[in-house]
């Protein structure tokens, strides 16, 4: 049995209920709450800030693994710290000098993840792979829940784990975007470390059960 990372992307669960939803994921198999962040900016459309994070914080018994499809990351990453992120990922495509970036999130003490858009290769992380805890491959374009998972996907998680491998690293690969109880095992296969997953668990019948699927896929 694989024991994968899953992390439900909180975008699909009811906002009305953050206590909930949170003891919900706190006593299921999920690894980490997945929070994406959204300013109509860098992605055409707006999700939540900083109070929501605040808010999951005050009940999540797991580490909160925030994703920044925002413009300017670096200008909130102490506003990211504050508010609770365990992880935080911000996108390459976002920011003009990485390495500074990817410093700055450790200086706050929270573990530094980069996401990559559909078109960015994953070349363009080699100089800087070493210092990144995670990668996060975007297999659909960001901004939007429940879109068609771009197959191209694969063979990115797979030259990525050969860079990671080569350098002998422990970077994690996180894949977010549509994931399903289908495609898992084979994104395992490739590589993948972290599963995201928003419509895939929140619209099943039976999401503890779904999760379990996603952890032993």
């Amino acid at each position: 049995m694989n024991n994968n990372i899953v992390a439900p992307s909180l975008l699909s669960c009811d906002f009305a209920r953050i206590k909930e939803e949170s003891e919900f994921l706190n006593q299921s198999d999920a690894d980490w709450f997945h929070l994406d962040v959204m300013d109509g900016v860098f992605v055409p459309n707006i999700s939540f800030g900083l109070p929501i994070i605040s808010a999951f914080k005050k009940h999540a018994s797991k580490p909160l693994d925030v994703h920044a499809m925002i413009a300017n990351p670096d200008d909130y990453i102490k506003d990211f710290a504050k508010a609770g992120a365990d992880i935080l990922t911000i996108h390459y495509e976002a920011t003009t000098h990485l390495h500074r970036t990817v410093q700055a999130i450790k200086a706050e003490g929270m573990k530094a993840g980069v996401a990559l858009n559909p078109h960015t290769p994953v070349a363009l992380l080699k100089d800087v792979l070493s210092e990144l805890d995670m990668v996060l491959i975007m297999s659909v374009n960001p901004g939007f829940g429940g879109q068609k998972f771009i197959e191209q996907t694969y063979s990115k998680v797979k030259e990525l784990k050969a860079m990671i491998t080569e350098q002998g690293l422990n970077t994690l690969i996180e894949v977010d975007g549509g994931v399903t109880l289908d495609n898992a095992p084979k994104l395992v296969e490739c590589g993948v470390d972290a599963l995201v997953a928003g419509s895939t668990v929140y619209k099943s019948d039976n999401p503890a059960e779904t999760i379990k699927s996603l952890k032993s896929a």
